[in-house]
């Protein structure tokens, strides 16, 4: 399991980018939770700890699953710098809708060189943010952490700065393009429907807002960052 990048197979790579994506969220790391994410059977995912521990990548904890060594975090940084750099290029030098790098990168990410990632981040101004708002590790496996909460999580009157999309599904991603919500755009809560209902939001800046309903399990999907004081006075109806 001692490989460069480029030798890792697809399926160790997106495995290491599951385990670390859930680890950041602070949720058990179970294989069945892991086989969900990949579409693998159990066995797959058993097997793939299983050599992951012999490398020295991950530690189970009964009852708590596995998660990353430092070692394997390090591994795990080392493909999403490469899968980030390239989404990062995929939507601003060739054109691909922010629905569509994912899969792209996915299937790029196992083959470019250190060289060509290096060149990439260069071209590309040594960028800190891919087109989701994700963080692009450093080249020494260094990520900022981008602090926030949820958009779910705004009371009425709230305003925040959108950071990031956790879910990366392409359909759920054109619909949130299709409402303008993209990272480093302004948000605020105008009301919020009870019982998880959906909420009523204001999307952009004066005088350019546009108001949208926006159902709660999406909401909880979008991080944000420290939400402002409420103002119900700025507060606008249509």
């Amino acid at each position: 399991m001692h490989k460069s990048i480029q030798e890792l197979t697809p399926r160790i790579s997106d495995c290491l980018k599951v385990i670390f994506a859930m680890q950041e969220r602070g949720q058990k790391i179970s294989t069945s939770a892991v086989r969900e994410q990949l579409g693998v059977s159990d066995a797959t995912v058993t097997m793939l700890f299983k050599d992951f521990a012999e490398a020295g990548w991950v530690e189970h904890t009964p009852y708590r699953g596995v998660h990353l060594t430092p070692l394997g975090e390090h591994r795990a940084m080392e493909v999403i710098r490469h899968h980030r750099l390239l989404e990062l290029y995929l939507a601003r030098e060739l054109g691909y809708s922010w629905d569509k790098v994912h899969d792209e990168a996915d299937k790029l990410e196992h083959v470019i060189s250190e060289e060509f990632e290096d060149k990439l981040d260069a071209l590309l101004g040594h960028p800190t943010v891919d087109p989701h708002g994700d963080p692009i590790p450093s080249k020494d496996g260094i990520i900022a952490a981008r602090k926030g909460c949820s958009l779910a999580q705004l009371q009425v009157g709230q305003s925040a700065l959108i950071l990031r999309i956790n879910d990366q599904g392409s359909e759920k991603l054109c619909y949130l393009g299709q409402l303008g919500l993209y990272p480093d755009t302004h948000v605020q809560m105008l009301e919020r429907a009870p019982f998880g209902g959906p909420m009523r939001i204001l999307v952009g800046e004066i005088p350019r807002q546009i108001e949208h309903m926006l159902g709660a399990e999406l909401a909880e999907q979008i991080m944000v960052t420290s939400p402002e004081p409420a103002e119900l006075t700025n507060i606008t109806s249509k």
